[in-house]
């Protein structure tokens, strides 16, 4: 199984916490930044703690690391506040990198990551033409560099991606934004750097979507979202388990509103299906599918009311304090199986106070459903299964001024699992 993936740290993550009003030019707005992190990793390689697998045997590593970053984009908000004659613009561009060096300290396996596997990497852009206006054209472009350990541990024979995105959309807006519509394209196509064996899972997802949005109050709105993809792998014939190509279908019709001024819900109800191909010499139709109900449901309470009612210029950093209440239950690609079910229930608490301090808590349970699982030669070598899967994350930052931050991330994962499955059945 494919580990987790290194994700870009939690200040980089929601642009409401972290980015100012930036630097002028022209135009546009320039947003430069620079992090840097220290932490520890209990188990780097995400190995079982029982003993007598090719995955035992946890190794803790030490993690430094240094991520710069820089953006550009049209005069946000922040510039035009104030202007009550300011017109939507023309164009709404934003175009921005990031690059993280990852340094590891430990055993002799951590430092043999030292390296190219300790570097990451972000690059995007997008380009909306005519925004807020009745008919506005996307445009969107982007670089992934993302990494993941294998759990022998041969830096050589690493999970590390990159991702190659591409995507158009048009939206229209007919009657002032009561209602409005999307269409559009997304391309991701994703590369390993172990392709030539060690992780022959190089794949191209083509995906066309749909979003529409009726807001038949000024809070509350029917929202409905469906997404056709074709998923299609190019080293079928390499890897030592069945990849199995696919055209999944989601389609949710849901509510999202807010009740008075502190109560939020969010509810959704649809069908997903996996719709796996069956490769060509197995048995017939005997490639597992997902069918059935996809869904999610939020409650949400707000610590303070809606910031619309509120004179208390605190109140603003508070109304995005919450408590929220959740489950979700979807079906996710996977490289062991073609896909997994997941169920997960999940409590999240946010606080953020005079612009300053911000804390954030989530926790989740449920269950992950896997179905049988093929070599690729058509041959099950195990049955379905489902495993446990509990996670945890805290995140908290103190601004001590509009430009440096001190933050704090904990998190924990666990796949709960008795099952053993073999490496190589050929």
């Amino acid at each position: 199984m494919v580990s987790r993936v290194a994700h870009a740290q939690g200040w980089l993550a929601d642009r409401r916490y972290t980015e100012g009003i930036g630097i002028k030019a022209g135009d546009f707005e320039l947003h430069p930044g620079v992090g840097i992190t220290a932490g520890i990793d209990s188990n780097y390689f995400n190995r079982t703690y029982n003993s007598g697998f090719v995955n035992s045997n946890p190794v803790a590593a030490g993690v430094f690391a240094i991520t710069p970053s820089l953006y550009r984009a049209t005069l946000g908000a922040e510039r035009k506040e104030g202007d009550v004659n300011a017109a939507p613009p023309t164009i709404d561009f934003r175009l921005g990198a990031s690059a993280t060096y990852r340094a590891y300290v430990g055993d002799q396996e951590i430092l043999d990551q030292n390296g190219l596997n300790g570097l990451s990497a972000d690059l995007n852009g997008r380009l909306v033409i005519l925004p807020q206006r009745p008919f506005s054209v996307g445009l969107q472009a982007g670089y992934t560099r993302t990494l993941a350990p294998n759990a022998v541990g041969n830096p050589d024979a690493n999970f590390n991606q990159n991702v190659l995105n591409v995507g158009a959309d048009f939206t229209i807006r007919p009657g002032g934004g009561t209602l409005d519509w999307k269409f559009g394209y997304n391309g991701n196509f994703d590369f390993f750097d172990a392709s030539g064996g060690q992780a022959p899972f190089n794949n191209l997802q083509n995906t066309v979507f749909t979003r529409g949005t009726w807001k038949f109050s000024p809070k509350t709105a029917v929202i409905y979202d469906g997404n056709l993809a074709f998923v299609n792998y190019t080293q079928q014939s390499t890897a030592f388990n069945g990849l199995q190509n696919s055209t999944p279908l989601r389609s949710r019709l849901g509510l999202n509103g807010l009740i008075g001024s502190r109560f939020g819900l969010s509810a959704f109800a649809g069908y997903g299906g996996s719709f796996v191909q069956t490769p060509a010499g197995w048995a017939a139709n005997s490639a597992p599918q997902y069918d059935s109900v996809i869904g999610q449901a939020e409650a949400k309470f707000f610590l303070t009311a809606n910031p619309g009612n509120e004179q208390n210029p605190n109140a603003v950093g508070l109304s995005v304090s919450s408590i929220a209440v959740g489950y979700n239950r979807d079906f996710a690609q996977s490289y062991l199986g073609s896909f997994y079910g997941s169920d997960r229930g999940y409590l999240k608490f946010s606080f953020f106070f005079g612009g300053r301090v911000l804390v954030s808590l989530e926790g989740g349970g449920g269950a992950r459903e896997y179905p049988n699982i093929f070599d690729r030669t058509g041959a099950q070598i195990h049955g379905s299964f489902t495993d446990g899967a509990v996670d945890a994350t805290l995140f908290a930052e103190y601004r001590f001024t509009n430009t440096l931050g001190l933050n704090l991330t904990g998190k924990y994962t666990e796949e709960i699992s008795s099952v053993s499955i073999p490496s190589d059945s050929n």
